[in-house]
């Protein structure tokens, strides 16, 4: 789930640069789209630190599915945000802070992911069973655009640009 959003964002972004920022400069637009996405990506140690330790302390399991909750409602949120022509800045500064909580469930979530996944399985299937989770990455990809691709030509083009 989390690769998917972090792809589905990037090949979304000329939409989210129109939707989310002011139109004054396109490309200062798209800048500020990328400067949100950059965001998920530099708060993920944070997130591994948090969450590793409080896989230590409390329990893997628990905390994995915390990363993947945390993950789920800020994606669902983004989903509901309101645009910039509807709340103006506070549009950007939601969608930076969503991203954020994104960024530190995903880096929770990958460590804690291979650690419980080594804890827990058959000892001379380990390395097997932790290789799946390296395919998540490609999965998330080929899963968005597939999404993407699908809803683009299952709406037309003004549906799908305004809410697709």
């Amino acid at each position: 789930m989390e690769w998917y959003d972090f792809f589905a964002y990037a090949s979304l972004s000329p939409y989210i640069a129109s939707k989310f920022f002011p139109q004054g400069d396109p490309v200062a637009a798209v800048i500020l789209t990328w400067l949100v996405f950059a965001t998920g990506f530099v708060v993920r140690p944070l997130g591994a630190a948090v969450f590793g330790h409080l896989g230590d302390k409390i329990g893997r399991k628990s905390t994995f599915l915390a990363t993947l909750l945390l993950m789920g409602v800020s994606t669902f949120l983004i989903g509901l945000l309101p645009t910039y022509d509807q709340v103006g800045i506070w549009a950007p500064l939601a969608l930076a802070s969503l991203r954020i909580l994104q960024g530190i469930a995903l880096g929770g979530e990958y460590g804690g992911a291979v650690t419980y996944v080594l804890e827990n399985a058959p000892e001379n299937r380990r390395a097997f069973y932790v290789g799946f989770i390296s395919a998540t990455p490609p999965l998330g990809l080929g899963l968005s655009s597939l999404t993407l691709v699908f809803t683009a030509f299952s709406l037309p083009k003004a549906d799908f640009e305004t809410w697709g």
